[in-house]
Parts: C-alpha cells; sequence; structure tokens
C-alpha cells in the first residue's frame, strides 16, 4: 500500500531494508557518478605500465599481443562500472587478470586494476565478493606458477620462486588492508553525520516544544483573563456600565500584553541566534502577574522573597505560577490564592494554592497546562507535584535547581 501511495504521489517505490540479502548483492545506487577521469588515467597507464614491463621480462614472458591489449583494455574499461556495479567490477577484472596471467603476459599493473576494483567492493560494502574475488586471483596464480607453468605459454617457462609468492603476498594483505581501513573510515563518517543530523532533530524539536509552551502559557492566561472579563463586560453592560467599562479596558490591557509577549515569542523564529530585544520574563514581574490576576477578579497573596535565580530557572518558575494561577481563574470557585515562594539550598520551592471548590468548567483550556509544567520542571531536572489538597482546594507545588544546568 505505501508503495502504491508513494507512486501515486510521483515518487519512488520505497525500498525496505532486507535483512536476509547476501552482501555479495549489487545494491549500491544506480545514480552514484560516473569515475570517468580515474578510469581514463588507468587506462593510460596500465597499457603503457605492461608495455614496458614487457620490455623488461623480454624472454621470460610471452610478448603483448593483440590478445593481450584487449585484456588490459576490458580490464580497464570495466572500472568505469565499480561504483555501480562493484561486485560484478571485481569478478570480473579479477577474471580477467587470471586469463592474462594464464598466457603468460608479463607481471605488471594489470593487477592494478584488481586492486582499485576491490578497493571499491569493499569500500561499498561487499566485503566477501571483494575477499572471494582476490582469493580466486591467487589460487590462479598459485595454480600457474607451480603447476600449470609446464603447458602454458611461455615455453621453457620455470615455477616461480617463493620469494616472488611473499611479495604477493603482500600486496594482497596490502590491498585489503586499506580497503577496510577506507570502509571503516567511510562507515565512521556516515554514522557521525547521522548522528549530526538526529542531533539537529532533536535540537529543532526540542525548540518547537519550548515555542508551543511559551504560547501556551501566553496565550492560556492572557485569554482566560479576557475570557473572565468578557463575561462580566456582558453581565453589567446594562445594569452597571462603568463595572463593564472597567472589564473592557482590563480586557484591552489583556490583550495587548499577550500580543506583546507573543510577537516576543514569534520574533525568534523569525530571526534564529538573534538576541531577543526584551528580556525573559521572570519572577521580577510577579507583581504583574498578581495584577492582572486581581482584574480577573482572583485575590493573589504572595509569601516568601524573591530567590535570585538563573535565567532559564527564572522564566519557568513564573510560566509555572502564570500557569497555576491561570488554572484557578479557569476551574476553582475560589477567589483567593497564595503563591509561596521558598529557596531550600541549590533548589528553589514554589507552592501555589487555592481553597476551591473546582467548578467543573473548563473556561476553554485545552488541558496541556499541567503536562507544560512538569514539561518545564522535567527539562530543569526538577519535579512538579499538582493535585487536590486534603482540606479542600488544590495545590501546585514545584522544585527546580536554582542554577540551570546549562548555565552553570
Amino acid at each position: 500500500m505505501d508503495e502504491q501511495q508513494e507512486r501515486r504521489g510521483g515518487g519512488r517505490p520505497r525500498r525496505w531494508p532486507r535483512p536476509w540479502a547476501d552482501d555479495w548483492a549489487d545494491d549500491e545506487p544506480r545514480t552514484a557518478p560516473w569515475p570517468w577521469r580515474s578510469t581514463l588515467l588507468l587506462t593510460v597507464l596500465v597499457p603503457a605500465g605492461s608495455t614496458f614491463a614487457a620490455h623488461a621480462q623480454q624472454g621470460e614472458r610471452a610478448a603483448l599481443d593483440p590478445f593481450a591489449r584487449v585484456l588490459l583494455l576490458v580490464a580497464c574499461g570495466l572500472l568505469l562500472w565499480r561504483r555501480r556495479h562493484p561486485v560484478a567490477v571485481v569478478f570480473g577484472t579479477a577474471v580477467t587478470a587470471a586469463v592474462y596471467l594464464g598466457a603468460g603476459y608479463p607481471y605488471g599493473p594489470v593487477f592494478l586494476t584488481v586492486a582499485v576494483a576491490c578497493f571499491a567492493a569493499v569500500v561499498a560494502g561487499h566485503r566477501r565478493a571483494a575477499w572471494t574475488a582476490l582469493g580466486i586471483l591467487c589460487a590462479v596464480h598459485l595454480l600457474v606458477a607451480h603447476w600449470l607453468y609446464r603447458w602454458l605459454p611461455p615455453a621453457g617457462d620455470a615455477p616461480a620462486s617463493f620469494a616472488q609468492e611473499i611479495v604477493v603476498t603482500g600486496w594482497v594483505v596490502a590491498i585489503v588492508a586499506v580497503a577496510e581501513l577506507a570502509r571503516a573510515r567511510r562507515e565512521q563518517w556516515a554514522r557521525d553525520r547521522a548522528e549530526r543530523a538526529q542531533a539537529a532533530r532533536r535540537r529543532a524539536d526540542e525548540e518547537r516544544l519550548r515555542i508551543a509552551r511559551e504560547l501556551h502559557d501566553v496565550l492560556a492566561h492572557s485569554l482566560s483573563v479576557i475570557n473572565v472579563q468578557a463575561g462580566v463586560g456582558l453581565a453589567l453592560l446594562d445594569s452597571d456600565p462603568d463595572q463593564a467599562r472597567t472589564a473592557l479596558t482590563t480586557i484591552k490591557s489583556a490583550s495587548k500584553e499577550a500580543l506583546g509577549e507573543v510577537r516576543q515569542v514569534l520574533d525568534t523564529l523569525r530571526a534564529p541566534g538573534a538576541a531577543p530585544r526584551a528580556p525573559a520574563p521572570g519572577l521580577d514581574r510577579l507583581p504583574e502577574l498578581v495584577e492582572q490576576a486581581a482584574r480577573a477578579g482572583l485575590t493573589v497573596e504572595v509569601l516568601g522573597e524573591r530567590p535570585r535565580l538563573s535565567p532559564g530557572t527564572d522564566l519557568a518558575a513564573f510560566r509555572i505560577v502564570q500557569e497555576a494561577l491561570t488554572n484557578v481563574v479557569r476551574h476553582s470557585g475560589s477567589r483567593h490564592a497564595r503563591v509561596h515562594l521558598e529557596r531550600a539550598g541549590a533548589a528553589v520551592r514554589l507552592r501555589i494554592d487555592d481553597d476551591g471548590p473546582a467548578t467543573g468548567a473548563d473556561a476553554g483550556g485545552s488541558g496541556n497546562g499541567l503536562a507544560g509544567m512538569r514539561e518545564r520542571a522535567a527539562a530543569l531536572g526538577g519535579t512538579i507535584e499538582a493535585g487536590p489538597r486534603p482540606d479542600g482546594g488544590f495545590r501546585v507545588l514545584a522544585e527546580l535547581p536554582a542554577e540551570k544546568r546549562e548555565d552553570r
């Protein structure tokens, strides 16, 4: 169904991982760039180097003929597909080099094509295919150099020395080691890139959650005041015009303040990384919060002195008190609330109480207030307890570290 949906959308079908797939399977993307320059360079160097090697081994190995030239060009030409079909290319170059070796042609740069193909296959993740191709080539070399040389050209050829076998083995080990090192570096680079992308997504999610909490707290508090005052204004519009005018004034003041705070939050979105134009609110604005609550008909008593807090903790404390008072306005029948501030060692305690009872009215709330307070406290390493009191009413108890961890 997912593939049909993606085809309807004009995109390519999703390729699901196949855990049973062998690493010989050629799963390299078909859109990999063609290695034209390196292939062209090898197509020039390998035949030229083989010609030089033929002069150096004249009389020991068979002379280069048109068939040898074709084998060299085929081995070099296959390298053009090494990024798109690394398995086929590593086996193709190994077979071509084995035929070249069996025909008695001079040792030389033809083995460089196998090394390049093996390197590409290992880096692409097809390790067993690369090792198998090298194993086949080494086995053919041993058979030709120590047994089949009697029946293969050139005539009168002698068995290869074991010193030569040590050199060949050393080259094979070096090729495998370099290829494995490159593969490990490539995988590490891919892991680092994935981790950086994941960290960026996590930071974006955290920033999005922070902005959502800010907007919720600002709008919930202000709209709750507006909602209450609008109800008062409507009820007293005919019987007490002066009181209705006061309610409308409160609505205007609350909406103006809400617009200012929303604009401040949105400014951080328009200019990411820039310093905010206004400082973040903190407990120093608690008197303003008390005044706003009074305009909504709630009397707030503040107990204790305002502690000195880091900016992050100060903002979280202010928003928690703001949300708690908003919930009292929305959901409590009490018109009196108490905010108690207390510094206890490296922590600060906030206690917000009202005498209840609950009204059962939602006042247009979203239900995210307590969740937002818990998220703010958890982000700082603090805790939130909220629930009915034994003697009636409701209590919010928050304990936050006085110093935000990343501010230290």
